[in-house]
């Protein structure tokens, strides 16, 4: 919420005029919220931020306006995987097997990351439920379309020990007090958590690499969309993509961003990386 309000709206919406006022919930608030204003004429947000499967349950459920691409300039820049009929991807990342170095072996994949010989030392993030069970099916030859394989390797690591932690932040303070040393994670939280000095390294598993999107639609009973539509816009600015990267580690949605050679070395993904990249099955 605060870099949106430092990268997007001071510097592209205010200056037009437009007053934004954010309502700082979690998603699953805001999703229920939605739903519960289905029925409205007028519902009480003009746009959400939602990852891209959240997005998709929220279209399913017939939530989300059709996007009229020609209200957003700036998405005839927008990478072709991040413009969806019902949003569009804001920033990315995929998911990484992670290790503290000083504690552990380097891994290889989501299965030694899985591994119940961490016991304890294993720590899973409970709001990322999804791509927890995504990650453990790739493991044992399941796919983004067949979760159901990934059921005995979670059971496996609780069994042996696992630890739950509700959120990302709660995670990175295992990691940092060196409670646990492995899991998996975005890549770009990994370089956050560098750069506030936690010792945590990341590998691309080698069963793949699955997109994160953090991504934004305007609900059908929104009542300014064209507020909506230009707010989409000003994230899809070239600076706010660029500021994005520098401030929150995660890859840009538009082809013009330009980012540092160094530091798309932290967050980008090298070309044979690219090559493991695997988009998720919302419809599954």
């Amino acid at each position: 919420a605060r870099l949106l309000t430092k990268n997007v709206e001071e510097p592209f919406l205010k200056p037009k005029g437009f007053e934004v006022v954010q309502d700082q919930a979690s998603a699953e608030a805001r999703r229920a919220k939605m739903m519960a204003e289905a029925r409205l004429p007028r519902g009480t947000s003009d746009i959400q931020a939602l990852s891209a499967a959240q997005m998709y349950e929220m279209h399913v459920a017939g939530l989300l306006e059709h996007l009229d691409y020609s209200k957003i300039p700036n998405a005839a820049k927008l990478i072709p995987a991040m413009r969806y009929p019902y949003g569009i991807g804001h920033i990315f990342s995929a998911k990484v097997s992670i290790y503290n170095p000083k504690l552990v072996a380097r891994p290889t994949s989501f299965r030694d990351s899985f591994d119940p010989k961490h016991g304890n030392k294993l720590g899973i993030i409970d709001i990322q439920y999804q791509f927890v069970m995504l990650a453990a099916a790739l493991s044992n030859g399941g796919s983004v379309s067949n979760v159901e394989p990934g059921k005995e390797v979670l059971l496996a690591a609780k069994k042996g020990g696992a630890r739950l932690y509700p959120t990302n932040e709660a995670f990175a303070q295992g990691l940092k007090s060196e409670e646990i040393h492995s899991g998996i994670m975005w890549k770009a939280r990994v370089v956050q958590w560098q750069a506030a000095r936690i010792s945590v390294e990341s590998v691309a598993p080698k069963e793949g690499l699955p997109f994160y999107v953090s991504a934004f639609g305007i609900p059908k009973n929104a009542p300014n969309k064209a507020g909506g539509y230009a707010y989409m816009n000003a994230m899809l600015e070239k600076q706010a993509q660029e500021n994005f990267a520098i401030d929150m580690k995660y890859n840009p949605t538009v082809t013009n961003a330009v980012v540092a050679p160094d530091l798309n070395k932290q967050i980008g993904f090298s070309d044979e990386e690219k090559k493991l990249l695997i988009d998720v099955d919302y419809a599954y």
